[in-house]
């Protein structure tokens, strides 16, 4: 199947119910596939990658991210699922194949009702929404003892094992804590933790930078550090740091703002192979800038640029630059481990900071110190991931990454009983008072009845206590708090969120436009 050309592009037209029905098949095609992973005792998946090789998989996204399907009205359809699911695991780390469940029956519930309006649906939908939210907020609890472990082993789908790595790579960064996932040099999975801080806010500036396309990251080692308060004009004010960097085979991240003529030269260098570099933008707000840009120069042992107080980049030496063990800059935040050498200035800094704090009223400024200590005195947890082969190796890391967002989910926001419980507590508590919210009500079980579904109870009566749900090992009913089956809190708001987002969106188109295919093999 291949299309047409360019300039004799040819699009069919669907329309009504035809159109949506299309869609909607091809949702429950992707559906049928995503699901029968979900919960303790899904399944795994099997499918063929590019080249042929076969995959085995229990990740939800990875599952979704490997469909396409040969109509393309129904493969449109399969494509909003996945935006879902790409958007929840962006915002939680998890929830990708609750949100594919909840998507699909939400819109089989919509389906079926052929009196109400859409818009009455849509509105019905969108204030049940609000009232289900309102209610995980109500029964979410905070963290306590062994409840972070068995977050991190369900988001690594039921995995004990790696579920107490990632557990302990938190308690040893806290809970404000950076931890990131790195390849092991061994078969063993395990956790280094080193100095290191995060600065929020300083993303990816251009996505030629990328060095990462699997984790869509620029990622350097042992890079030079220069910090510039002013604006670099052009590539002439730092071509004697870029020709030291290039001379020594070192990677160098620049922490200014910088011109386009210097990005676009910079660029076009790394794009060859040049230098590799990455440019990301000052941290700090307002008047904390300045500040936060001095604590970062202690950080990496780098002196801070300023031309506006008489410094000047054309006739400055290389002792400016500052040094780190590693950088990792993703679409919002710069992760930088720092080298030990440096601590004894750290803690000096960390001091002076301190006092600082103790001697603030101003609750705004308090707070401010608060996260440059925070930022001095950080740690980064690094999980080493291990395997014995390739295909089980990059299965492993997809968990890991997805248990390490999930995780700090729960610690943000807390924990809500986990099996699709607390959506089908909500489904019971909640009152309707329109068509919309009925039928988001009915559609939020269907998480605990595909659980119960793959563990083969196929007509197990639902449970109504607060918090009870299933033990799909005995077929018991049980406190799933007690019995460490738990969900962060906003992994199932973020699931429900975007799913009710693509079918709202499903709902309202009544025309479907696909570029026409030629099939090779009726030729």
């Amino acid at each position: 199947m291949e299309y047409n050309q360019p300039s004799e592009i040819v699009k069919d037209l669907n329309f009504g119910n035809d159109a949506k029905n299309r869609v909607v098949a091809g949702v429950e095609k992707l559906a049928k596939a995503v699901k029968s992973t979900l919960g303790a005792s899904g399944k795994c998946v099997i499918y063929e990658d590019a080249r042929g090789n076969p995959v085995i998989t229990k990740d939800g996204v990875t599952v979704a991210e490997s469909v396409v399907l040969y109509d393309p009205v129904e493969n449109m359809g399969a494509t909003l699922i996945k935006e879902a699911a790409r958007n929840t695991v962006r915002e939680a780390g998890d929830g990708t194949t609750t949100a594919t469940v909840l998507a699909e029956s939400l819109l089989k519930q919509v389906s079926s009702d052929n009196k109400t309006t859409i818009r009455e649906i849509k509105d019905g939908i969108k204030s049940g929404l609000h009232k289900v939210n309102d209610y995980l907020d109500g029964v979410a609890v905070a963290i306590e003892g062994d409840m972070l472990k068995s977050v991190s082993a369900i988001s690594c789908n039921n995995d004990a094992e790696l579920g107490s790595i990632i557990s302990d790579a938190y308690n040893q960064v806290g809970k404000d804590g950076i931890v990131l996932m790195e390849e092991s040099e061994t078969e063993e999975t395990y956790v280094d933790v080193v100095d290191g801080v995060q600065l929020k806010e300083c993303g990816i500036t251009s996505p030629h930078f990328i060095t990462n396309t699997d984790k869509q990251k620029c990622e350097l080692e042992n890079p030079l550090v220069l910090i510039c308060m002013s604006e670099i004009p052009n590539i002439r004010k730092i071509q004697g740091i870029l020709e030291h960097v290039i001379k020594n085979n070192r990677s160098l991240l620049i922490v200014a703002k910088v011109s386009q003529q210097v990005k676009s030269a910079l660029l076009m260098n790394k794009v060859k192979g040049n230098i590799k570099i990455n440019i990301i933008d000052l941290p700090g707000f307002g008047p904390t800038k300045n500040d936060t840009c001095k604590d970062l120069a202690v950080l990496t042992g780098a002196e801070v640029v300023n031309e506006e107080l008489g410094d000047d980049l054309d006739g400055i030496s290389l002792d400016i630059l500052g040094e780190a063990e590693y950088s990792a800059t993703d679409d919002r935040n710069t992760v930088i481990t720092t080298i030990d050498e440096l601590q004894e200035n750290v803690s000096e800094r960390i001091d002076q900071v301190t006092k600082l704090v103790s001697d603030e009223k101003n609750g705004f400024l308090k707070k401010k110190l608060e996260e440059r200590l925070s930022m001095l005195s950080g740690s980064v947890g690094i999980i080493r991931v291990g395997a014995n082969s390739k295909v089980e190796l990059k299965e492993k890391k997809d968990r890991v990454e997805d248990a390490i967002y999930a995780t700090k989910a729960a610690l943000k926001e807390g924990i809500v009983s986990g099996g699709g419980v607390a959506l089908l507590n909500a489904s019971t508590k909640i009152e309707p008072t329109n068509v919309g919210e009925e039928l988001l009500l009915q559609a939020i079980k269907a998480p605990f009845v595909t659980i119960l579904s793959n563990a083969g109870f196929e007509t197990l009566r639902l449970p109504n206590g607060e918090g009870i749900g299933v033990n799909v090992v005995t077929g018991e009913e049980a406190n799933m708090i007690k019995e460490g089956v738990i969900d962060p809190v906003l992994v199932t708001k973020s699931a429900l969120k975007n799913a009710v987002s693509v079918v709202t969106t499903i709902m309202s188109a009544d025309c479907v436009i696909s570029n026409m295919r030629t099939d090779e093999s009726s030729k």
